[in-house]
């Protein structure tokens, strides 16, 4: 089971308030909605009170059948509990010099899009990852991940210098591209 479908089964399961859904929602979520709210302005039990209206309007949603969810419940959680708090901010005033393009933010249904966008595009792309094989995969891992110079690249792969590593690297980001963008074309 996948994670966006272990998230629905826990969403399930706050629609029929199940006690051990509402207590998992509560434990891997509370902290990351405490730490935005401190971060900004806010206190320990403004935290609780944002969380609280999140987990009213997750279990109303829920219950209802109409919660779409396409991303990871963090992000979903994160995107309200902000939209939620930037509107506590506003009404409390404390937020005026920074306030002022309050207006201007983009909705929670936009910023959720990008999520799920962003969401997607890494989900293609560690497919992508897992088709394009060795030596391929292994090399473009350890230039972008674990931020090997080409020098060392060419040490671990066999490669004569680092100019032939560079290469080679250019030829697997070039194939990784076609295999994602081909993927990526099948999906739109």
């Amino acid at each position: 089971m996948n994670i966006i479908e272990q998230e629905r089964s826990l969403l399930e399961g706050l629609a029929t308030e199940d006690k051990a859904s509402i207590e998992q929602i509560y434990r891997e979520h509370f902290p990351m909605v405490q730490s935005l709210v401190l971060n900004n302005s806010g206190t320990v039990d403004d935290a609780a009170d944002i969380f609280q209206e999140l987990m009213i309007l997750l279990f109303q949603k829920s219950k209802a059948g109409n919660l779409e969810l396409h991303c990871q419940l963090k992000t979903f959680i994160y995107s309200i509990c902000r939209r939620l708090w930037l509107k506590r901010l506003q009404q409390m005033q404390r937020f005026s010099a920074q306030n002022e393009g309050l207006e201007d933010t983009i909705p929670v249904e936009e910023e959720i899009e990008v999520h799920e966008k962003k969401q997607n595009d890494f989900t293609i792309m560690e497919s992508a990852m897992a088709k394009i094989g060795e030596p391929c995969k292994s090399l473009l891992e350890a230039y972008y991940l674990q931020k090997k110079q080409m020098n060392e690249i060419a040490d671990a792969f066999g490669y004569t210098n680092a100019d032939n590593a560079k290469t080679q690297k250019y030829k697997c980001l070039v194939r990784l591209k076609k295999l994602f963008f081909a993927q990526y074309k099948n999906v739109e």
